[in-house]
């Protein structure tokens, strides 16, 4: 099986077709998978809190949400999706890419306020809530993307452009904040290159050498700007990435439980049992055969 089809559900898949790279994922946290582990993408995102609870993690702040909620994710920042203790949430991810509403010639939407966003100049808002003075003005565009895409007419497509020039728009018009938030840039862009290795190899062996010399560091200094930057150790942080990618396999596949453990980097299927056991406190074939934790869709 193909393990890239789980890879943080739909970050190596084509968002939209090329000429409109526009999507929407109906996902639900722990149906779909328990969690989804801190990653990034050049795409703009859009997670809509429908119903429930969770924890939105953006370039390491934690937002506690819950519906209805609209969290904006700019390219490049780091973020995940994790479930509450005892609780679910159900979301829409809308997934677009920014080129899509860019000229291909210089302008004065890109100039002005498109581009000064990609870049950081600029910053908005990540949450918006119901109490947010302009929270129906960010979410009624969204919502009329949403119903048409139940029919997609002859000339959907230019529809959805108007509502996100809309929805751009207010960030612009009414959320912009001038002041910069590039004051850790650099942690951030080290820890995305870091992230983006372990999303790439994670079922291949990887050393804290091999890490470390990516982003130009000596081992112990790798391992003490990952603690102080994650509030984990890189070994552990892998072994967890490893075992959510376990976790949706064992859900979504037939294969064995040990080609999954050797397909997801576990060299040791006795070790393997025990870190999911430790983490999911359950057996592997305990998880694959527990109902509510079957994908629904």
């Amino acid at each position: 099986m193909n393990i890239l089809e789980y890879e943080n559900y739909h970050e190596d898949k084509t968002h939209g077709d090329m000429e409109f790279p526009y999507n929407t994922y109906l996902c639900s946290i722990p149906l779909d998978f328990p969690r989804v582990p801190l990653h990034w993408h050049d795409e703009m995102e859009l997670i809509y809190v429908k119903k429930g609870c969770g924890q939105i993690t953006v370039d390491f702040k934690s937002h506690k949400v819950k519906a209805p909620t609209i969290a904006l994710i700019l390219p490049g920042q780091l973020h995940s999706i994790d479930q509450l203790p005892d609780e679910s949430m159900e979301y829409e991810n809308i997934i677009f890419h920014p080129n899509m509403l860019i000229s291909k010639q210089s302008d004065s939407c890109s100039t002005n306020f498109l581009s000064p966003l990609l870049a950081g100049r600029i910053t908005v808002p990540t949450i918006f809530t119901p109490v947010y003075p302009y929270y129906k003005d960010i979410a009624t565009p969204i919502d009329a993307c949403d119903e048409i895409c139940k029919t997609k007419p002859q000339g959907y497509e230019l529809f959805i452009k108007s509502q996100l020039y809309q929805l751009l728009f207010i960030l612009d018009n009414r959320c912009r904040n001038l002041s910069s938030a590039n004051g850790n840039k650099k942690t951030l862009d080290k820890m995305k290159l870091i992230l983006k290795y372990v999303e790439n190899h994670y079922m291949n062996h990887i050393t804290i050498a091999d890490v470390a010399t990516i982003v130009d560091f000596s081992e112990s200094h790798f391992m003490r700007y990952f603690k102080d930057t994650m509030g984990t150790s890189f070994i552990d942080y892998l072994k967890d990435y490893r075992l959510t990618m376990a976790s949706r396999l064992l859900t979504s596949s037939d294969s064995t439980i040990l080609d999954i453990a050797a397909e997801v980097g576990f060299e040791n299927l006795s070790y393997f049992n025990r870190a999911f056991k430790a983490k999911y406190h359950m057996t592997p074939n305990q998880f694959r055969h527990t109902p509510e934790l079957q994908p629904h869709h």
